[in-house]
């Protein structure tokens, strides 16, 4: 798995990129834990980059937004695969979650 993360202004937007299967959702989901450590600000993520996800990533998608919205801060998705929306719509996700088409519309 590769990720990248970078501060966008009030938002920590977070990049995975490749197969999110579920060894790489472990992974994923370490990662993201150590970036939210402070717990402030919101995230993004940027998921133009995804080929495949498993539930496992849904998991780990579902306790950053539970996590941002304990603390008062959003938790947004971007830019979404065609797998990857098929996915959320499939597991109802899309209407629990705060999907934006891009990038640009999630950080506004």
């Amino acid at each position: 798995m590769q990720m990248t993360h970078r501060q966008e202004g009030e938002f920590l937007v977070i990049t995975p990129s490749g197969r999110m299967d579920a060894l790489v959702s472990q992974q994923l989901e370490e990662a993201v834990n150590k970036l939210l450590q402070d717990g402030s600000g919101s995230i993004v993520f940027d998921c133009s980059d995804i080929s495949y996800a498993s539930s496992a990533t849904l998991r780990v998608f579902l306790a950053a937004a539970k996590r941002a919205k304990t603390r008062g801060s959003h938790c947004r998705f971007a830019s979404l695969t065609k797998p990857l929306q098929e996915l959320f719509e499939i597991s109802g996700f899309n209407n629990v979650l705060e999907i934006h088409e891009g990038l640009e519309s999630a950080l506004a």
